[in-house]
């Protein structure tokens, strides 16, 4: 067995939220389990190029509430893709919200933040130069060395 850590969202709207991520990061679904009864999805699953998202509508009865009704969220997602300016094009022309707009990293990373119309934070990202650990930390001290404060 390998062991693995699968994201698992809690979606205000979780129906709209898997129309999103088809549009914004050619997500395919796999699997949806609707709530008899009701609308809401119990449980559902996408796969973003072999990579696999879990999410669910809110469930505020069990105390499963998503970032909008919690006024934000602590937990960003990563998502290292072949073209960031065109995946990020993509998204924000779904509705997505770039809070940082695309740019080459020191960490050898071009890369963008952004905002899903349901409150969570996908840092979007494409290898562009190979950067070994010391010399990370070396241009992480050089980038912020301007900015410590006595």
């Amino acid at each position: 067995m390998t062991t693995r850590v699968t994201p698992y969202l809690c979606v205000k709207g979780a129906a709209q939220a898997l129309d999103f991520y088809k549009q914004a990061f050619g997500a395919r679904e796999t699997m949806r389990l609707n709530e008899p009864g009701s609308k809401r999805i119990g449980h559902a699953e996408i796969e973003i190029d072999g990579a696999t998202v879990m999410l669910a509508d809110e469930f505020p009865e069990h105390g499963v509430v998503s970032p909008r009704s919690l006024g934000g969220t602590a937990v960003s997602l990563a998502l290292q893709v072949s073209d960031v300016d065109r995946v990020v094009e993509r998204a924000a022309a779904a509705g997505a919200t770039v809070l940082m707009p695309v740019a080459d990293q020191f960490y050898g990373e071009r890369s963008a933040k952004l905002e899903d119309p349901f409150g969570h934070h996908w840092h979007v990202s494409t290898t562009v130069e190979k950067v070994s650990p010391d010399e990370m930390q070396r241009r992480y001290e050089a980038l912020t060395a301007g900015t410590k404060k006595g």
